[in-house]
């Protein structure tokens, strides 16, 4: 059986994550459903990340197994046809070796959190990025944000009931730039890391809130981390500002992909 796999992006307010789960609509069940009107197989499909209710995703990376060939080109289209309306689109697809695995292959993750500082509702933004009503300052959070880069033990900014076997990641990247936008401020936080604790990046950029709205002074980063304890955590910033946008691998399967 050939394996394929995919590259997706998706809008994540409809969807209770990714992860399937019994009456409720999720995007592996969305992606899953146009493949079993293509394959009689019905085939069951793993993803690099289970990102979680109302985030949303440019570059999520999924594989399935299918019961024929496909042109790579012509699968995609396919696929497409059968997601609509859903929000959801395949954006790359490329038939690739058995031992590929969009979870297990990834050498890397990176995740975008956008935050826009405004008083006036936002109405084309709306959904898509974390809105605060008071002013943040850049330099403050990228000063504390360098007390995480490197190998940490997180669990400070782990989910209570997160599942990982160890609370130790290595951070390779977080940094901070503002946008313009013609009204407020938009503040773009990039993290990349071979993987993610749950909620390790929602906590993050909460607690880096605190520290841009002055709440916090700089150096309250590094001791929340240092205390490992969730009670030093920040608030968790809600989910709509937070993508899934890419996925490393040692060779990248999309390289040769329409």
């Amino acid at each position: 059986m050939p394996r394929y796999a995919f590259r997706l992006e998706y809008h994540g307010a409809p969807f209770c994550g990714w992860q399937r789960q019994s009456g409720q609509p999720s995007v592996q069940a969305a992606l899953e459903a146009a493949l079993a009107r293509l394959d009689p197989a019905a085939p069951i499909v793993a993803a690099a990340g289970r990102t979680d209710t109302g985030v949303h995703a440019t570059g999520q990376v999924a594989h399935a197994d299918l019961s024929r060939d496909w042109p790579a080109e012509r699968l995609l289209e396919a696929i497409n046809h059968h997601l609509r309306p859903a929000p959801v689109a395949v954006t790359a697809c490329a038939e690739v070796a058995d031992e590929f695995h969009a979870r297990f292959s990834a050498v890397e993750r990176r995740y975008l959190f956008r935050v826009v500082s405004r008083r006036a509702p936002l109405v084309h933004e709306a959904g898509l990025v974390w809105q605060v009503r008071h002013a943040l300052a850049l330099e403050p959070m990228r000063e504390a944000a360098k007390a995480l880069i490197g190998h940490h033990d997180f669990t400070t900014f782990r989910a209570s009931l997160c599942q990982a076997k160890s609370p130790l990641k290595t951070l390779d990247e977080l940094s901070i730039v503002e946008v313009p936008i013609t009204a407020g401020q938009e503040f773009r936080f990039t993290l990349r890391a071979r993987s993610f604790l749950h909620n390790q990046v929602r906590s993050i950029v909460g607690s880096l809130e605190r520290v841009g709205a002055g709440a916090w002074p700089p150096e309250r980063m590094a001791e929340a981390l240092a205390a490992r304890d969730r009670s030093a955590c920040g608030p968790v910033s809600p989910p709509q500002g937070l993508y899934l946008t890419g996925v490393g691998y040692p060779v990248d399967p999309f390289a040769d992909s329409p």
